[in-house]
């Protein structure tokens, strides 16, 4: 198998390209070139001793300039931590500490930081030594003075830290030969074709957008159209405009974002969606009414329905994990909600009934990996429908967490790793339920805060992707339920009725409390997920500084 650098030297003599995109502006520079000005720009890192071993951490916004380090990094025989960039304005303090905090346990040898964003991170005692990413390059000589390093299968490519959704940030160790068994499985799953243009906006800090939607069009040599996550933000119509002007034929975003892509596509006029055939939704929940809503609207404009594509990715397998196959578009199991929290077990039930919830089919285990289904207890395997926790094993799975034994070993089972997600197979395809430290245990039921949230979503009033639902222990042990949510309405009476009684709906038990706040305070990981244990801390410690608690 041929290793992560030479990938990259080969797919610089294909052909393809890469297109940067800003706003509404776009320069595009073949591969071969990129591919040049990341030797000259590995041959600076060389010069500051940078090489096998040691861990550049870099910070700073999607460009052509960020593009071209993470290769130079690769070349030098580096690995790259790629740092999340500020949610919010208001969280610049909160964002100045995570950032040190990655940079030092990363064991960082060098940071690297964009020019605009130098004023954030000011040097400060047990700091990397600390170079601008302009002043970098102005160092690069040209890419005959760079040294090809000799390949090495264990050598760590990307320390990727989690996102921080359920628990403190940990760091995803990658080596060579897991990034790139991934790329080929993703490739082979995917049905990858010589003619695939790759379009997106994903934040190159995480692993959808690093390894997914950059890395894979990078060591092979397909067309690639690059925005950044704050144009998209900004106007999600320019996703779909990219998609269009670019002919694109993959893409992938969160459900969030599909969402705001269907809402954006009433507006449009002129779109030609035709080509795309891999539609991707993956790194969060996936609810099947947004999905359906986006395939009726983007029907107007070309799509075709089997291009959506619902799949199953983590940072601990690199990326993909569980695809479908290209353009058999969503498919759902509809189970019988009771059953399903009472026995843990997917009993089949008609669709469109109260007691029915629709869960999406999500494919089959890529090459190179295999799962099963366990109780999370005792490690037994069950049967297919039966729900327990996913465990993988295979190819592409992480060595560990970066210096932190304790963590690794609860990570693996018998050479199994331990996702922490409760889910079931069905004919061979993965569906997941939900996180099992999530589960709301009331009245002896099962309870995923998923079905709890998206139903308060629906409230007129409450912000849609920003209700939180979790629970904390009450009277002789019991669960009781909190809903915190995000609010935009004068009359904070009506909407907590509303959202009580909508909680009720789908549980059985109406919250014990419910908690208003203000627009932008919940929080959320860099990737903009929901943190629910951070958001149950601050609960408990009486933080959640409410526009009014009822």
């Amino acid at each position: 198998m041929e290793l992560l650098a030479a990938r990259i030297a080969q797919a610089a003599t294909v052909g393809g390209h890469v297109t940067f995109v800003s706003g509404d502006t776009s320069v595009t520079v073949p591969w071969s070139e990129v591919h040049q000005d990341a030797r000259a720009l590995a041959a600076a890192l060389q010069a500051r001793g940078i090489g096998p071993g040691d861990h550049v951490a870099v910070l700073g916004p999607t460009t052509r300039p960020l593009v071209t380090l993470i290769q130079a990094t690769w070349l030098a025989g580096a690995t790259i931590m790629l740092l999340p960039l500020p949610m919010r304005m208001g969280s610049i303090d909160e964002f100045v500490n995570q950032t040190r905090v990655r940079v030092i346990k990363g064991d960082a040898a060098l940071l690297v930081i964009d020019e605009q964003l130098a004023d954030f991170l000011q040097p400060a005692p047990g700091d990397p030594v600390t170079v601008r990413l302009d002043h970098l390059a102005a160092e690069a000589v040209g890419p005959d003075a760079f040294q090809p390093v000799e390949a090495d299968a264990e050598r760590l490519v990307i320390l990727q830290f989690t996102s921080g959704s359920t628990a403190e940030p940990k760091g995803v160790m990658l080596p060579d030969r897991v990034l790139c068994a991934n790329l080929d499985a993703a490739a082979e799953a995917g049905e990858m074709q010589d003619d695939d243009v790759f379009v997106s906006w994903l934040p190159l800090y995480h692993d959808m957008g690093l390894v997914g939607m950059l890395t894979l069009p990078m060591t092979t040599g397909r067309s690639l159209v690059l925005g950044a996550p704050q144009d998209f933000l900004a106007r999600p119509l320019r996703w779909l405009q990219w998609l269009s002007d670019h002919r694109g034929t993959v893409t992938a975003g969160p459900n969030f974002s599909w969402v705001l892509a269907t809402k954006a596509l009433r507006r449009a006029e002129g779109l030609d969606l035709s080509p795309l055939r891999i539609a991707l939704n993956g790194a969060e929940p996936i609810d099947p009414r947004s999905v359906e809503a986006f395939i009726a609207e983007a029907g107007r404009f070309g799509m075709r329905p089997g291009a959506v594509f619902p799949a199953f990715g983590m940072a601990e397998v690199a990326i993909a994990g569980a695809f479908p196959v290209p353009l058999t578009g969503l498919r759902t199991d509809p189970v019988d909600r009771r059953v399903l929290e009472t026995e843990r077990y997917a009993a089949p039930a008609p669709v469109g009934e109260e007691r029915t919830r629709e869960f999406v089919r999500l494919g089959r285990a890529v090459p190179g990996l295999e799962f099963r289904i366990v109780d999370p207890d005792d490690g037994h395997e069950l049967r297919d429908r039966e729900v327990g926790e996913l465990e993988i094993r295979g190819t592409s799975l992480t060595t560990g967490y970066y210096k932190n034994v304790e963590a690794t070993t609860a990570l693996f089972r018998d050479g199994w790793l331990r996702t922490g997600d409760l889910a079931y197979l069905l004919e061979g395809d993965l569906v997941l339920c939900g996180r099992i430290k999530d589960v709301i245990i009331l009245g002896g039921r099962n309870v995923f805060p998923e079905d709890i949230e998206r139903a308060v979503a629906g409230v007129e009033g409450v912000r849609a992707g920003n209700v939180m639902a979790f629970g904390v222990e009450g009277n002789k042990g019991k669960e009781q339920l909190i809903v915190v949510a995000e609010v935009k309405a004068d009359d904070l009476e009506a909407v907590r009725h509303n959202i009580a009684h909508r909680s009720a709906e789908v549980c059985g038990i109406p919250p014990h409390e419910v908690v208003l706040a203000p627009a932008g305070s919940l929080p959320k990981t860099s990737s903009g997920k929901l943190q629910r244990s951070l958001c149950k801390q601050r609960y408990l410690a009486g933080e959640l500084d409410p526009v009014s608690v009822a």
